[in-house]
C-alpha cells in the first residue's frame, strides 16, 4: 500500500512532503514513490501515540484481569490515535498482580485488533503510605525482588515500568536488581532531594506522574520534582489534561526538560470516554463529576484522569507548547522510555506503520496500526 501526497513529520520530527509505502505492517520507504496509492493531499501524518501509563477507560481496566476489558481499552484508544499503549496495574496483593500480568500477556499473545500492547507498567506496589493518592494502602508494602522475579517469569518478559517509593524501604538493592529487567520510576514518594538523587546514582530513570503524589519543588528544597527536573538521566511523566497539572506549571516544564525528556500520559481510568458517573479504581470508589476534568476519590482526592493523548497533545499546543516538543512528548519519547522506540514511536522506513493522519486543526481522519485502518 502506497500513501500518496503526505506531509509529514519524518524521524526528526522536521515536516516533509512525500509518499509512504507500507507493506506486511512495515513502513518499506518513505520518498517519491512511482505507482498508484491512496491520496492523502490535505492532511497532516503523524506517528501514532504511544501511552505508558494507562489503567483503563471504556469501561475496561488492566487491574481487572481481564481479556474483555483490554479488548475495550484497545479498541477506545485506537479511535484517539493511541496505537501502542502499557496497560497499568494498581497496588494490589501479588497474586492479583501475577494474574494481571499473565493475562496482559496472554491478550497480547492473540493479536487482537485495536492499539498495541507495548508493555506493561506497574504503578506500585512498593510506594510511600504518605503519597498513596488514590492507590489502596492496604496493599503497599516493602520491595521484593522475589515478588519482583516473579511478576517478571508470569509477564513473559513484558514489564517495560515499576514505580517505586525509594526511601520507604531499603531499595538499593531492589533498584539495582530491577534495572537489569524494566525501567524504574520514581513515584507515590516522599522522598527528599537526597534520597532521591541516590535512588537516580542507583539507577532510576523515570518519574511517574511528575508533580502528582511526590514531594515538591520550593526555593529551598528541591524535593523529587527539583531533582528530577535538574538530571537529564531522568525521563518524567506529565499529565497534561489541563487539571493534574496547570497550564503555567507545564510550560515551566516542558522549558526544563526540552524536547527529549517530556512524556505526555493519560493515567486514565475505566471511566474515560463514559462522562460523569461512579466508577472501581483498584479497589476504591472513584467519582467523575459533571464538567469534571479528572476522576476524584468520595473526599475529593484526585484519583486518576478521564483523558487521551489525542485531547492531551493538542492541549499542549493550546497550552503554548510547540509542536515538536508536543508530537516527541507523545510520540517517540514515551517509546524511548520503554526501549521500544526501534520499532514505534516515529516514521521512519523499518518501524512499524502506525499513522495517524489528522485534519488541519489536528482533528483525527484515519488511524493506521501496522498499517491497517483501525
Amino acid at each position: 500500500m502506497i500513501f500518496k501526497n503526505c506531509t509529514f513529520f519524518n524521524e526528526n520530527f522536521e515536516k516533509e512532503f512525500g509518499d509512504i509505502e507500507v507493506e506486511n505492517g512495515i513502513i518499506k520507504q518513505i520518498g517519491i514513490i512511482d505507482g498508484d496509492g491512496k491520496d492523502m493531499a490535505g492532511t497532516i501524518l503523524i506517528p501514532g501515540f504511544v501511552d505508558v501509563h494507562i489503567h483503563g477507560c471504556a469501561g475496561g481496566d488492566a487491574s481487572d484481569a481481564d481479556k474483555a476489558g483490554l479488548e475495550k481499552m484497545a479498541n477506545e484508544l485506537a479511535k484517539h490515535g493511541v496505537t501502542s499503549f502499557c496497560p497499568t496495574s494498581m497496588t494490589l496483593p501479588q497474586k492479583r498482580l501475577e494474574k494481571i500480568v499473565e493475562t496482559i500477556s496472554e491478550y497480547k499473545s492473540e493479536n487482537h485488533k485495536g492499539s498495541k500492547i507495548a508493555g506493561i507498567n506497574l504503578e506500585g506496589p512498593y510506594i510511600a503510605m504518605g503519597k498513596k493518592g488514590a492507590q489502596n494502602g492496604d496493599y503497599v508494602r516493602a520491595g521484593s525482588t522475589e515478588e519482583f522475579d516473579t511478576l517478571w517469569e508470569k509477564s513473559n518478559s513484558l514489564i517495560k515500568l515499576i514505580t517505586i517509593a525509594p526511601e520507604a524501604f531499603e531499595s538499593d538493592e531492589f533498584i539495582n536488581h530491577a534495572k537489569k529487567y524494566t525501567g524504574v520510576s520514581i513515584g507515590h514518594s516522599q522522598a527528599n532531594a537526597d534520597e532521591c538523587k541516590a535512588a537516580i546514582n542507583c539507577g532510576i530513570n523515570h518519574a511517574t506522574h511528575l508533580f502528582n503524589a511526590m514531594t515538591p519543588m520550593n526555593h529551598r528544597q528541591a524535593g523529587i520534582v527539583g531533582t528530577v527536573l535538574d538530571d537529564d538521566r531522568v525521563m518524567c511523566e506529565l499529565i497534561c489534561d489541563g487539571g493534574h497539572i496547570c497550564p503555567t506549571v507545564l510550560r515551566n516544564a516542558f522549558k526544563i526538560l526540552g524536547e527529549d525528556r517530556g512524556i505526555a500520559i493519560s493515567d486514565s481510568m475505566r471511566g474515560a470516554g463514559l462522562g460523569e458517573g461512579e466508577f472501581e479504581l483498584g479497589g476504591q470508589t472513584v467519582f467523575v463529576k459533571p464538567n469534571g476534568k479528572y476522576a476524584v476519590l468520595e473526599d475529593g482526592t484526585i484519583a486518576a484522569s478521564i483523558s487521551n493523548l489525542h485531547t492531551e497533545f493538542k492541549n499542549l499546543i493550546e497550552f503554548g507548547i510547540d509542536f515538536k516538543t508536543a508530537l516527541k512528548a507523545c510520540t517517540i519519547n514515551p517509546a524511548k522510555s520503554i526501549n521500544e522506540d526501534k520499532n514505534i514511536g516515529s516514521i521512519a522506513a523499518g518501524k512499524c506503520a502506525d499513522l495517524v493522519f489528522l485534519d488541519e486543526k489536528l482533528d483525527i481522519k484515519e488511524v493506521y496500526i501496522n498499517g491497517i485502518l483501525a
